[in-house]
């Protein structure tokens, strides 16, 4: 095969005020026409230095490229001006960016921004490119492309932005497509959707591309030929097969033993020592919970639809499902940082609604949220002393300056963080760090049951296996009680008692988590381990999706008009009626 892209040597640094730092150090690897490589490993790792030198789109200073050459087609791309790069740039080479909303003009028109690049590069009439346009959101999955075309970005969904950032990466035919984390933020049945279409485009265009990643049941699926990096070098490199059959370094082996696994057993946890529960009584109820959203125009949006539940003190309650289900809706809901609409919460039998804000905030001791973003959700103003001790101040929980240090330093210890470091901003933390602070700050007030959303999404697949960990030595220790809201189901497998299934703002499914895999019911749930990508080169992945279209389209579920029914002891399913 012959080899479009070598890259040779290379090293890039970034100049701070006090020191140098090494990003990328001596990267040698080649890209073959029509292949695919993947390129792994964890932040920081360099792999996105890497794929931005190569596009010439770091700044320099603070970056300079210290060593090294980046042969594409023959011509090294080092010694090019800027003028000959942006000719090349969307000509050439293409890249999908991993955040597509920040990625895309919010102030242009979706057809407009990939018309850009064919006007500049193709030298197409305004015409042309807008039919052009068109034909790439049909060639990438998109429904009513002449409609869409009018669109501006935050009218779509995430898992359809990406889309439009792959229509605009292949507009001009590149032979190569750089694809930076472009799945990270999505839900598994979109990722695999997205991934879907990225091979079927490349069978179509005989594009090459390199898939920067840290998922490696991803890679497993896409990839040819497999680069590993740790702290900006290669440690090791090899055919898909040989990576996953044979890998020869421990950061290797590492990552691949840090992804869990469906077909895993999973292993059984005994009820915390320290928690007592009251026969017939759970910690939690939710009974007929509903919450809407008034959007205007006589548009009401059923965001949580009727849904119960419990969960027993010291269990685990999983609830999956795809973005915009009603998982974190339900989350808020719960703890009434929305007021739900219809329906009743109970804790301890006590019901939630009915308190006041006085009586409210007393309960709030026994309840705690972990975010998402683990950034977002932390003052960048604040060092972690006050974060954390924020929330002791607004308990009355220390009565005193040192008695507060002291509390916020034990809570730093019991998460794995330093307590030295309680002075420092959460920029000065990686993103475990910055999630484990979080944690301990949830922890602050001894709360009994804690609603944990998404709070592996913006993590490494190391990094989510260190939280998972620390989530059930803490839950051990403790007695906590979790409601633990994700996606990804093969997670939420192994740290969850049971699992629910939401779609459209009602569980589908309910059901003890071994048994939930071994024995899906719905036809949604099938859907979602259908996408969970396999990291097995040798496992054929290509199942039937129910896609968004098909689903909004005809409801294939029949939740409009269903009842949830035991099949099973203990699994509980959504049927059509009517």
């Amino acid at each position: 095969m012959d080899t479009l892209l070598q890259v040779n040597d290379l090293s890039v640094s970034f100049f701070t005020r006090d020191k140098e730092i090494e990003a990328v150090r001596h990267v040698s690897f080649e890209v073959r026409k029509g292949e695919t490589l993947g390129i792994v490993g964890e932040s920081g790792s360099g792999k996105s230095v890497t794929a931005r030198t190569i596009m010439r789109l770091l700044p320099s200073p603070p970056s300079m490229v210290k060593n090294g050459e980046v042969l594409f087609q023959g011509q090294n791309l080092a010694f090019k001006t800027d003028k000959e790069m942006e000719a090349i740039r969307g000509r050439d080479i293409g890249m999908i960016f991993q955040d597509p909303m920040s990625s895309l003009n919010p102030t242009m028109k979706i057809g407009n921004q990939i018309e850009e690049s064919l006007i500049k590069h193709r030298k197409l009439d305004k015409k042309q490119a807008r039919t052009e346009a068109i034909e790439m959101l049909k060639l990438v999955g998109i429904p009513n492309s002449e409609t869409r075309y009018h669109q501006y970005p935050h009218e779509f969904s995430g898992g359809m932005r990406q889309r439009v950032m792959i229509a605009i990466a292949l507009a001009c035919r590149p032979s190569l497509l750089i694809a930076d984390e472009p799945t990270t933020s999505l839900d598994v049945t979109i990722q695999a959707q997205i991934l879907n279409q990225m091979k079927d485009i490349q069978k179509q265009l005989g594009t090459s591309i390199i898939l920067i990643t840290h998922d490696l049941g991803v890679v497993a699926g896409m990839c040819d030929r497999v680069v590993v990096m740790k702290d900006g070098e290669i440690v090791e490199t090899g055919t898909t097969e040989q990576i996953f059959a044979n890998p020869q370094h421990p950061y290797t082996i590492k990552l691949l033993n840090a992804l869990p696994r469906l077909d895993e057993k999973k292993k059984t946890k005994p009820v915390p020592s320290m928690v007592q529960r009251e026969e017939g009584v759970p910690l939690l109820q939710v009974r007929a919970l509903k919450q809407y959203f008034d959007m205007g125009k006589g548009q009401i949006v059923k965001a949580v639809n009727d849904i119960s539940f419990d969960i027993q003190a010291g269990e685990t309650l999983g609830v999956v499902g795809e973005s915009g289900s009603g998982k974190s809706t339900t989350g808020r809901t719960i703890l009434r940082l929305h007021e739900a609409t219809g329906g009743e919460v109970l804790f301890k039998g006590i019901p939630l609604q009915q308190l006041n804000r006085s009586e409210m905030k007393t309960m709030r001791r026994h309840m705690g949220m972990i975010f998402q973003d683990p950034y977002a959700s932390l003052n960048p103003r604040l060092r972690i002393m006050d974060i954390i001790g924020e929330a002791l101040d607004v308990h009355d929980i220390t009565t005193s300056k040192r008695d507060r240090q002291r509390r916020v330093e034990e809570l730093l210890e019991m998460v794995g963080l330093d307590p030295s470091h309680a002075m420092r901003y959460p920029h000065e933390f990686s993103g475990g760090q910055r999630q484990r602070i979080g944690i301990a700050r949830t922890l602050a007030v001894e709360p009994e049951f804690i609603v944990c959303d998404e709070p592996l999404s913006a993590l490494d697949v190391s990094i989510q296996a260190q939280i998972v960990k620390l989530l059930e030595e803490l839950q051990q220790r403790l007695g906590l009680t979790y409601l633990f809201i994700a996606h990804d189901l093969s997670m939420v497998k192994h740290i969850s008692d049971r699992v629910a299934v939401m779609y459209k703002g009602k569980i589908v499914e309910l059901a003890e988590s071994e048994e939930l895999y071994t024995n899906p019911i719905h036809a949604y749930t099938k859907s979602l381990l259908a996408a969970i990508p396999v990291p097995d080169p040798k496992v054929e992945s290509q199942k039937k999706l129910v896609t968004h279209e098909e689903a909004s389209k005809a409801d294939p579920y029949g939740l409009e008009r269903s009842e949830f029914v035991e099949v099973k002891k203990g699994h509980w399913v959504a049927v059509a009626t009517g």
